[in-house]
């Protein structure tokens, strides 16, 4: 998701699982050829597995960028072909791509012989007055026919015309019986489903239909359920906690500051780290406010575990008595 889920956020999520194969934002092939590419592809070793996503058209482009791509040390090159942003449109990439689906295979079986990692791709069912019908299965095919094996769909159509981005990600109907029919007509290919997917019960509902989900801004403005991801999905036997994450996360917070990073680079990825939980909206308050000011450090985060810690246990001690009442009212 551009502009969300940069370094700091993959490495909050990899705290949270150690399974789950993040994702970069998107990333255009110009600014790949042509930009601060250190900067723009730098990550951390331990956020393994993690894919790059690309924006484009031109498949020397693709095939150039997946290069640089697999030689920064990425797992997977995925082509997003489902974005609906009106900056994205004027590029020619993105879910416009869904309008010309022999271009996106051209540029696939470029990337697929730039590169050795698997090379897979992000689409939507459709856009505008396209029969999704047709246009995600002639997609599919055609990127199949040029080699790729793995495909992710958001199972909305896209309404390039009239809808803003934030509107696509919710007015258009979600149609997962298509994405799942894909699946049961195409069985060697790996599908996995996105859009829609709120939390880990409807994430493993889908695993009977297809072969993966990916999370967006569930895993973004929750990222709590990321902490359950290794024991409900791959069958781990433990789960992280909010806290937790955020005492593995210490480390690499004091080392981004000590290089200079701003403490707010962060923790606005953490903001919906306790959602849900007592003292969540102290949390946010204290990251939110403080968190921003000039040298603000480590002890910020401390504040607002504190916070939290005597929500929690206020809430706790408030259960135990109401219980305590409870059962001197049955005596």
């Amino acid at each position: 998701m551009m502009d969300w889920t940069d370094r700091h956020c993959r490495m909050l999520h990899r705290q949270l699982s150690s399974r789950a194969l993040l994702y970069t934002e998107m990333l255009t092939t110009g600014a790949i050829l042509h930009g601060d590419r250190d900067r723009l592809l730098a990550f951390d070793e331990r956020e393994h597995p993690v894919a790059l996503q690309l924006g484009g058209s031109e498949p020397a482009e693709l095939a150039a960028a997946a290069r640089i791509g697999e030689q920064a040390g990425y797992d997977e090159i995925n082509l997003n072909v489902g974005c609906p942003s009106d900056r994205v449109q004027s590029g020619r990439f993105g879910a416009c791509l869904m309008r010309e689906p022999e271009l996106v295979a051209e540029g696939m079986a470029a990337i697929l012989a730039a590169v050795k990692v698997p090379a897979t791709v992000k689409c939507r069912i459709g856009v505008d007055d396209q029969d999704p019908e047709q246009s995600l299965f002639i997609l599919v095919d055609l990127c199949a026919r040029a080699g790729v094996r793995r495909f992710i769909v958001h199972a909305r159509m896209a309404w390039l015309k009239g809808l803003s981005p934030k509107q696509n990600r919710d007015v258009p109907p979600l149609d997962y019986p298509l994405v799942w029919r894909l699946k049961r007509e195409r069985p060697g290919l790996v599908i996995d489903l996105n859009g829609g997917i709120a939390d880990l019960d409807a994430a493993a509902a889908q695993l009977a239909h297809v072969d993966g989900v990916m999370l967006g801004r569930a895993a973004y403005h929750t990222p709590g359920l990321l902490g359950e991801v290794d024991a409900r999905i791959f069958g781990a036997a433990a789960t992280v906690g909010a806290a937790e994450a955020v005492e593995r996360y210490r480390p690499y917070m004091a080392r981004e500051l000590a290089r200079g990073t701003h403490l707010a680079a962060m923790t606005r990825h953490m903001l919906g780290l306790f959602h849900g939980q007592p003292g969540a909206r102290a949390w946010r308050r204290i990251l939110t406010v403080d968190g921003v000011k000039p040298g603000a450090g480590l002890e910020v985060v401390d504040r607002a575990l504190a916070a939290v810690s005597g929500a929690q246990a206020s809430g706790a001690q408030e259960e135990r008595l109401a219980r305590g009442l409870e059962a001197g009212e049955a005596a």
